[in-house]
């Protein structure tokens, strides 16, 4: 703390320098001609120094020789390096250079150059100060050995990272990388959904009931109204009272909220994709992931074979389709479809697998996939026919009893989708509903409340429906290799620093 003290300290006495050669060291604007990006191409060997360009950017290296000075300029679009001389930007402009760190961002004009060394240079008319760092930047260092490029000293202590997203973009170009990918990746499935004719909307972030997911949601109050407000766990039931009301295809790309715990996969605030298209059903659902995925891989990173964590990841095959029950007799050699309560606490038992004494039929299932064959799915796969105790808002099966029309698509161990044929049989909702509420009295805070507005839509008819839900934060963890929600999240949920 002293340390870094100390060099604020130096940089506020030159500030105040800056302040005493009449220099504004916060200016108002700067008009740039080019990026970094831009000056390769700008060069002509035959006419050395006669294109002009104006650039702006982070000094990012300085190495001072008397009168003449070399630095680095970073911008978005990467890194070039700058050659100051008093001689060129006179004595006033030469006495502020020198009165600059790393981390000060700059505007430069002048000539493009190559040094006697081959490094692209642009010879400086001019320097102006832009804006004045105080605090010193955490400057990542790297070498040559060969003709590999190795970083050493890097800022990689993750959750300053994640706190101070701001510095780690400044020294780590790969992060900002991340984030460009992830805004091409929602643009790229937006511009997909809209292809096939969805209407993108916008439903209420606060809801007076909350509902469409198993969680625990966060609460507020509304002053002027005098009554509580829940921050959405899901979109689902006002997406589905839209299809009610007459539209064929709706979808939201919106932030949800769930007052749940946090690991690699999960975040109190995270990003999801709802898409519900009328008349069709979750077969459809299952054809439309597998090509929306392998378009996004194709126009986003320009490939459908990728590798996460080390897994190879082939989207250009059909995924492998395979039922709830049968993956997990699969993987225990267990065949548990059929069993009550009882007989699945005593086959969990066996099995290694410790439960509540007071779980539900459904709690049991769902720890038992969770425990045995979530990890083993790394090829993109689809679960089919999940049991109905799990699925309150499914439609039953049109062929086989206890289960529903539902498939979750999973890749490298992680749940990426959930889709179903929606259920649309106002009677059977109530009752499925009303079975969650006697859950949630037994204590089971993230079963689902009764939603009397939802059911009385419902009532006025809605159409076979295709419900789909896609996590945004882990398909692009997925497309970026990203081993953490965190690496994917601008600004993650994070304790107070006191």
């Amino acid at each position: 703390m002293e340390e870094l003290d100390d060099l604020r300290r130096q940089r506020l006495e030159k500030l105040t320098g800056i302040r005493e050669l009449d220099i504004q060291p916060y200016a108002y604007r700067f008009d740039r001609t080019h990026t970094a990006a831009d000056c390769g191409a700008l060069h002509d060997p035959e006419q050395e120094g006669q294109k002009k360009v104006r650039l702006a950017g982070r000094l990012m290296a300085i190495r001072r020789m008397g009168k003449a000075s070399f630095g680095h300029l970073m911008d978005p679009s990467g890194r070039i390096q700058i050659y100051v001389k008093s001689d060129l930007v006179g004595n006033e402009s030469y006495n502020l250079f020198k009165l600059l760190d790393i981390g000060d961002v700059i505007g430069v004009e002048g000539g493009i150059y190559k040094t006697r060394t081959g490094e692209l240079t642009v010879f400086a008319d001019s320097i102006v100060l832009l804006a004045k760092t105080l605090r010193p930047l955490p400057i990542v260092k790297e070498k040559m050995e060969g003709d590999e490029k190795v970083v050493f000293d890097a800022f990689a202590d993750k959750e300053l990272r994640y706190r101070q997203r701001y510095v780690d973009l400044i020294v780590n170009p790969d992060v900002r990388q991340t984030f460009i990918l992830r805004s091409r990746i929602v643009s790229a499935m937006r511009a997909y959904l809209e292809g096939r004719g969805c209407l993108e909307v916008e439903t209420p972030v606060l809801q007076t009931q909350y509902g469409g997911a198993f969680a625990r949601p966060f609460m507020t109050h509304h002053n002027a109204l005098d009554m509580p407000l829940y921050l959405r766990i899901a979109d689902e039931l006002y997406l589905k009272r839209l299809i009610v009301g007459g539209f064929d295809g709706v979808f939201e790309i919106a932030k949800d909220f769930r007052n749940e715990g946090m690991d690699r996969d999960h975040n109190p605030e995270f990003t999801m994709m709802e898409l519900y298209v009328a008349y069709q059903d979750y077969h459809f659902m299952m054809d439309l992931v597998e090509d929306m995925i392998r378009i996004l891989c194709e126009s986003v990173l320009g490939k459908t074979e990728i590798t996460y964590q080390g897994s190879a990841i082939d989207f250009s095959k059909p995924w492998k389709r395979i039922g709830f029950f049968d993956a997990i007799r699969n993987e225990t050699g267990k065949t548990v479809s059929g069993l009550d309560v009882e007989e699945l606490q005593k086959t969990a038992e066996e099995l290694g697998l410790p439960v509540e004494l007071d779980a539900s039929r459904g709690a049991v299932l769902d720890a038992l996939f969770s425990r045995f064959v979530e990890p083993q799915l790394i090829q993109p796969t689809f679960i089919l026919d999940y049991p109905i105790e799990l699925s309150p808002l499914a439609k039953k099966h049109r062929d086989k009893p206890g289960v529903v029309e539902r498939f979750e698509g999973y890749i490298a161990g992680r749940e990426i989708c959930n889709a179903f044929s929606e259920l649309n049989d106002p009677i059977d909702q109530r009752r499925r509903l009303e079975e969650q509420a006697a859950l949630r009295a037994g204590g089971d805070e993230e079963a689902m409340t009764i939603d009397e507005d939802y059911i009385r839509a419902l009532e006025y008819g809605m159409p076979p429906t295709a419900g789909l839900g896609i996590g945004v934060d882990r398909l692009v963890m997925l497309l970026t290799d990203s081993p953490s929600i965190r690496d994917v999240l601008l600004f993650p949920h994070m304790r107070p620093e006191t």
